[in-house]
């Protein structure tokens, strides 16, 4: 590529790990910040750095300025409260922003990273893929709803204007770098003993490292316009927990929770954060996708895009060691 590539999200959990990939493979790179970010990766990487609120059109201006290619990995991931303006101002409108900066700049390969929840998931049996329609609606989840438009507003690019676009869509990622944590946090509620049961559906498990390996695969592999799911394993929260309990070396949840039950929590939960003004522990939105079976098949991610399957007990593993050395545990 004549150009850097434009990492949105960069310090992110998965863009670490893009970012990673990319100087890995010796690409330029300039990652996208916020304004006060302490740089985050090695000085021999040479990482261009530009900072902006990827709300504020702005501050964007010239930020993909002689890039070859951006990967858009930036998003909100909250999914508590419920309803957030937050989450659509970055998730939707930071979306409309970096494309119109994508335009601007013409650049040869814009890499959307969305979620698999984007599409209709389905049993074990018979898991849910590209073709299948937008289920989340029925949740009430502004992440999601936000996500499912933002997938839109690329795709309505590229067929009003040739975006060359890829879009990837990441499963639930496990692995290590999880500053905040956002995902591993499940990882730290299970080795602390704070999760007694689990409910009675599940999701689909991938490794980070491998959702970032794609994703850079996307520059130059995938077919434009096309959508790819990034997964591995399906997993009930039953069986996902037991395994996540033998590789921290802890006991594992014992009681299953009925969805009903889980589903009563969940109201009890949002009753709670109406009269205290602050969010429960989870909402009644949470506990209904808890309570669904959300699995998808990553074929198409696997053909096309050369998506890695390494085992999710090596993701639990390595995201240990990472909060032992880092002495989140």
């Amino acid at each position: 590529m004549a150009g850097p590539v434009l990492v949105t999200g960069a310090n992110g959990f998965l863009g670490r790990h893009i970012v990673a990939e990319l100087r890995r493979r010796s690409y330029a790179v300039r990652a996208l910040v916020r304004p006060g970010t302490v740089p985050p990766f090695p000085a021999a990487w040479a990482v261009d750095y530009h900072e902006a609120d990827l709300t504020a059109p702005a501050g964007l201006a010239g930020a993909a300025e002689g890039c070859a290619a951006i990967i858009h990995a930036a998003a909100l991931a909250r999914v508590n409260p419920a309803r957030s303006a937050a989450v659509w101002a970055v998730n939707l409108g930071g979306t409309a922003n970096i494309l119109r900066e994508a335009r601007r700049a013409a650049v040869g390969r814009f890499v959307y990273v969305g979620t698999a929840n984007v599409f209709g998931f389905g049993p074990k049996q018979s898991p849910g893929d590209e073709t299948r329609a937008y289920a989340g609606r029925r949740y009430g989840l502004d992440y999601m709803d936000s996500k499912h438009a933002a997938t839109e507003l690329v795709l309505g690019a590229v067929a009003d204007w040739q975006l060359p676009a890829v879009l990837v869509h990441p499963t639930f990622m496990l692995g290590p770098q999880d500053v905040k944590p956002t995902s591993n946090a499940l990882l730290l509620e299970l080795y602390h003993g704070r999760l007694p049961g689990f409910p009675p559906g599940g999701k689909n498990y991938v490794h980070v490292r491998d959702v970032a390996t794609a994703t850079v695969n996307a520059l130059t592999r995938g077919r434009v316009g096309e959508s790819y799911i990034l997964g591995n394993e399906n997993l009930s929260y039953r069986d996902a927990f037991q395994l996540m309990a033998h590789e921290l070396r802890v006991p594992p949840p014992r009681w299953p929770v009925p969805a009903a039950l889980a589903s009563l929590y969940g109201r009890l939960c949002d009753l709670q954060a109406r009269l205290t003004g602050r969010p429960a522990p989870l909402n009644s939105a949470m506990a209904a996708v808890a309570n669904d079976g959300h699995y998808f098949s990553p074929r198409k991610a696997r053909a096309e895009l050369g998506l890695a399957q390494t085992p999710i007990r090596q993701a639990v593993a390595e995201s240990l060691a990472w909060f032992k050395a880092h002495h989140y545990v």
